[in-house]
């Protein structure tokens, strides 16, 4: 009679563990999430966290990839967003949406009465105008710009001149009542601006796009602010010479700094390297070992 003696096998198959960019902590697969645009990968309990932030927080309503630097810029989708969070929370961010889009279109806005709420309709060929609007729901009357009770004959006395720039032909013509215009609009998101003071580099306080009041270029890219040294713009910063100089001399500092301090540490980073990947090899084979008998 013969026996066979059982002997267990100590290969377990142990699934990788994948990284969190927000946490840190390393999880697997299943409880990882991936954004479809840009293919990053987090925990789903952070990635969760962080829409319900900026929903609560009205922040965004285009939600971007936590990861500062993502190569895509990628963005959740709607149904993304649904699946992670709960209704309450979703529904909230389907009303950002919608308001959002009344304040970027300039055919549209919201009826003044605190009880209505309605969004009403412009007339498409007056919107830069004040206008006598009528609400569809409660039927009040109100004036588009002062948004005060308008009566018939009402003549708007807190109108301001709101100058939507159209691309021209030749750039440099800029005529000077558009200029001293208090009131534009931002280039990118198409908010309403107004200003009433300070320097002519401005940034929209809704999509952070830096850009000239003058010209409305980009300046998003221009940190030395060398816009303002030649062309239709030259010396319309609103700064002196002096400040402009030490502006520059400051952001040229930065920068150096940083490469000063990544050319310093780049050798002990090179020196450290084979030790840190050593000790997770050795890491890893401790974890492959087999139990004790």
């Amino acid at each position: 009679m013969s026996s066979s003696r059982y002997e267990p096998s100590w290969d377990v198959d142990l699934a990788p563990l994948l990284s969190c960019k927000l946490c840190l902590g390393e999880f697997p697969l299943e409880q990882m999430t991936t954004i479809s645009q840009c293919q990053c990968i987090f925990c789903s309990l952070c990635l969760k966290q962080y829409v319900e932030l900026l929903i609560k927080e009205g922040l965004e309503t285009a939600i971007s990839c936590p990861d500062s630097t993502c190569p895509k810029q990628g963005h959740l989708l709607e149904n993304e967003i649904e699946f992670m969070v709960a209704n309450e929370v979703m529904q909230h961010y389907k009303r950002l949406q919608f308001e959002r889009e009344v304040l970027l279109d300039p055919c549209r806005t919201w009826c003044p009465s605190s009880s209505c709420q309605a969004v009403c309709q412009l007339n498409e060929s007056e919107v830069q105008l004040p206008q006598p609007v009528q609400c569809p729901q409660c039927s009040l009357r109100f004036c588009s710009t002062c948004r005060a009770d308008c009566p018939t004959g009402h003549a708007c006395q807190e109108s301001l001149p709101i100058t939507t720039f159209l691309p021209v032909e030749n750039g440099s013509n800029l005529k000077s009542e558009e200029d001293e215009a208090p009131i534009k609009r931002c280039p990118k998101c198409k908010v309403y601006i107004e200003r009433d003071e300070g320097c002519a580099q401005m940034m929209c306080k809704n999509c952070k796009h830096a850009f000239c009041w003058y010209c409305l270029e980009s300046l998003d890219d221009d940190f030395l602010l060398i816009h303002y040294d030649k062309g239709p713009c030259q010396n319309k910063l609103g700064h002196s010479r002096a400040s402009v100089i030490w502006h520059r001399t400051q952001v040229v500092g930065i920068f150096a700094g940083f490469g000063l301090l990544l050319l310093v540490a780049s050798p002990f980073l090179l020196l450290a390297t084979p030790f840190v990947l050593c000790c997770k090899c050795k890491c890893r084979r401790g974890d492959d070992d087999p139990l004790p008998t």
